[in-house]
Order: C-alpha cells, then sequence, then structure tokens
C-alpha cells in the first residue's frame, strides 16, 4: 500500500532537532502511526495498544523503556500516562540530546496537560487531524476526483477524508465508520472516562451531528436527551478533546454584550456527520438541511488541517450579533489582523451575498478588519463588492496558508 505524504512531516523533523521528545496527538485513525513509522524507519516502534506492553510499562516501566532503546516511538502513551515521568528522568539525564523519543495519543487534552505537568519544556507537541483535501490528491485516482470543486465537497461528505479509507477504495463508508464509532465508543470512551450511560452518550453524539454548524447549545441537548446540562458539558468536552468535535469560539474581544458568547459545533471530518444523520448519496446531502452547514463544516476543517500542519495554534473564531450581524469565520493573523470569511453553497456568488460581511464592516469599523471574502463553489474568484471578493475553495486554502505564516498582506 502506498503511503501518502503529510504535510506536517517536516514541522516534525524541525521539532525533533529542538526537543528530546515530540508528540504527535490526534483522532483515532488519523494517521499518527503510520505518519512516525514510514517517516522515521530508523526508530524502534512500541505500542500500548498491546496489552502486554501495556501492562508490563505500567508494573515494570524502566525494564520497558531498557528493552525499547532509544531513539522509540511510543505509540498511544495515553494508555500509560505514569510512563511520562519515567521519560522525563531518562530525558533529564542528558537533556542536550534532541530527538530521543517520539510520542502519539488520541486525546488532546488530557496528554496535553500531562506532558505540560511531567515535560514541561522537554516536549514539542503537535496535532495531526486525517487527510487534508492536499494530502488525497497525491493519489492519483483522488485527484481525479478532487479537483473538481464539487468533487472534492462530494468526496469529503461521503467518503471521508480518514486515511485507510482514502487509500483503500474497495472499504464500504457506511460499514468503516459504524466500525470506526462503536470502537471510539468501547475503548476510549468507556476505558479512559469511565462512561456509564454509552446509550444516551451515542444520543447525544447524534444530536450534534444534526445540528453541526449551528451555537452549541447545552440547555437544549439536555432537555431533549433528558439528562442533566452538566453531563452534556462533560460529553461535549470529552468529544472535543478526542478531536471528533471542533467548538469555534465566539470572537468577543472588546465588543461588548451584543454578540453570542457560545462557540459553534464543527466536526473534524464531513463524512462522520453524514453517517450519523444517514444521509447516504450526493442527492439526499445537496437537498438537505445540512446541505450549507455541511459546507460550512468543510471549510473549517479544511482551514484547521492547514494550521495544524503547520504546527500552528490556528487562532479562529466566528461573530453572531443579537440583532442579527453574522459572519462564519474570523482568522486572525500573526499581527492582530481580522480576516472575515462567508461560506455559500453556490456556484454563482452574487453581491445580495456579500450584506452580512459589509455589515460587519460598519458595526464593527473599530475592529482591525480586512475587506471579506465569501467561499463558495465557483470556479473563479472574483469581486462582489467594494470590500467583498468571491473565493473559490482553492483560492481560499492558499490564502489560509498566506494568513497563517504572515504573508498576506
Amino acid at each position: 500500500m502506498k503511503y501518502l505524504h503529510r504535510l506536517i512531516e517536516s514541522v516534525v523533523k524541525k521539532q525533533l532537532k529542538q526537543f528530546p521528545a515530540v508528540i504527535v496527538s490526534g483522532p483515532r485513525q488519523s494517521g499518527k502511526s503510520t505518519l512516525l513509522e514510514k517517516t522515521f524507519p530508523n526508530y524502534k516502534y512500541v505500542t500500548f495498544d498491546d496489552p502486554i506492553l501495556r501492562e508490563q510499562a505500567k508494573s515494570d516501566p524502566n525494564l520497558l523503556l531498557d528493552n525499547a532503546g532509544t531513539p522509540v516511538i511510543l505509540d498511544e502513551i495515553q494508555y500509560v500516562p505514569s510512563l511520562l515521568s519515567y521519560i522525563k528522568m531518562r530525558i533529564d539525564q542528558n537533556r542536550q540530546r534532541r530527538g530521543t523519543y517520539l510520542l502519539t495519543g488520541s486525546q488532546q487534552f488530557p496528554l496535553s496537560q500531562q506532558l505540560s505537568e511531567t515535560l514541561a519544556g522537554r516536549v514539542g507537541i503537535l496535532e495531526l487531524l486525517p487527510f487534508s483535501i492536499a494530502e488525497a490528491k497525491q493519489q492519483p485516482r483522488l485527484k481525479k476526483k478532487l479537483d473538481p470543486l464539487t468533487g472534492a465537497f462530494k468526496h469529503a461528505c461521503l467518503r471521508g477524508l480518514y486515511p485507510e479509507l482514502c487509500v483503500t477504495p474497495k472499504l464500504d463508508t457506511n460499514a468503516w465508520y459504524g466500525s470506526y464509532v462503536r470502537t471510539y465508543l468501547e475503548r476510549d470512551i468507556r476505558s479512559i472516562y469511565g462512561i456509564v450511560n454509552m446509550r444516551d452518550f451515542q444520543r447525544c453524539l447524534h444530536l450534534l451531528a444534526s445540528r453541526c454548524g449551528q451555537t452549541l447549545n447545552l440547555s437544549s441537548i439536555a432537555r431533549d436527551l433528558g439528562v442533566a446540562v452538566n453531563t452534556i458539558k462533560q460529553w461535549v468536552s470529552i468529544l472535543e478533546v478526542s478531536r471528533i468535535l471542533y467548538l469555534l469560539p465566539a470572537y468577543y474581544r472588546n465588543l461588548g454584550k451584543r454578540i453570542t458568547k457560545a462557540p459553534k459545533i464543527y466536526f473534524t471530518d464531513c463524512a462522520l456527520v453524514t453517517y450519523l444523520t444517514g444521509i447516504h448519496d450526493f442527492g439526499a446531502l445537496i437537498k438537505g438541511p445540512l446541505a450549507g452547514p455541511l459546507f460550512e463544516n468543510f471549510c473549517v476543517q479544511e482551514t484547521l488541517k492547514i494550521a495544524l500542519s503547520k504546527g500552528l495554534s490556528p487562532r479562529l473564531f466566528f461573530i453572531r450579533t443579537h440583532n442579527g450581524t453574522e459572519t462564519d469565520l474570523i482568522m486572525e493573523g500573526p499581527n492582530g489582523t481580522l480576516y472575515p470569511f462567508e461560506f455559500k453553497l453556490s456556484k454563482t456568488p452574487n453581491p445580495g451575498m456579500a450584506s452580512s460581511l459589509e455589515r460587519l464592516s460598519a458595526v464593527f469599523e473599530k475592529l482591525n478588519l480586512k475587506p471579506g471574502a465569501i467561499v463558495s463553489l465557483s470556479p473563479q474568484s472574483t469581486r462582489l463588492t467594494r470590500r467583498v471578493n468571491s473565493l473559490s475553495i482553492h483560492d481560499y486554502f492558499k490564502t489560509v496558508g498566506k494568513i497563517m505564516t504572515g504573508r498576506e498582506s
């Protein structure tokens, strides 16, 4: 099976020259282990998915680390967080040595917290999501499907961008996602977080998928499920740290009380949304109520992937005021400049679509706002109004990369 190179590879290599240890976190099946094994074949590979090695790491950590040697890849470290203290002691014996330990983990926040407490100043922390469109297009078979703008959106929603689905065309998509959800629920949620009521947790996951692109309303979800608000809050947090969900925060710096402050719900993979909501073909997708929200989700998830592939922590927001002014995405550049975007599932953007972005400039004239842009399925980028442009998806992706690195004027 051909390995498709990941954009983050150069960032991992750079951080290995700076830190004694580097961790790559991200959701299950996003390609973390394959990335490290293929990019660093001289590293020994040890996985704590193996229950024998997991038990050995808990009962005799020094023996396990002695047997593993260095340099070494320690896969799924979230199962044995106590091992981090022993890694720290070994690193401290020779602080000048770089790139000794490569770690992977599937629980982003708990790991980051443990790493910052145990390996502060000794570890580089990176995150890997499923393939971006640019990464998936390395495969000639997929390039033909993903080059057309509608094709990229369709593939992301109905096939998904998890590596195994992209490189193995014979896999049944629904069966794969069904297995993914069951495995995720059983192995990660039950074993790590000890959740007992898995049925309601799964119902919560389905409800969140149906509200993709909407503002998170914990009370509404709790009411629909008949459980406590604090329980929903905990479950949403678990889905977020597992990188199943991405919660886009509201931008409210210096804007007073006139804006909505609850985050918006997105998934890191559109096809998981269509699986959970029972959408199986493009006709049902494009005619259904989730068509617009899924296009928005698609653009946001790709934006997130572009940032993470560069090793950056993206500063992404949205704005919604109580009087109806709304902008889907506000991207903050390195110098504090704000770039507003609206996502429209259309092939023919028109000046009328720019009204919200025009209103944003008028309402928040004191913000350091750049001219806005409508992102659509149109193959061409044009000017719609004096302050609003229309961008094709591909031009939008290029613009995102420039903004993230400070190259957009």
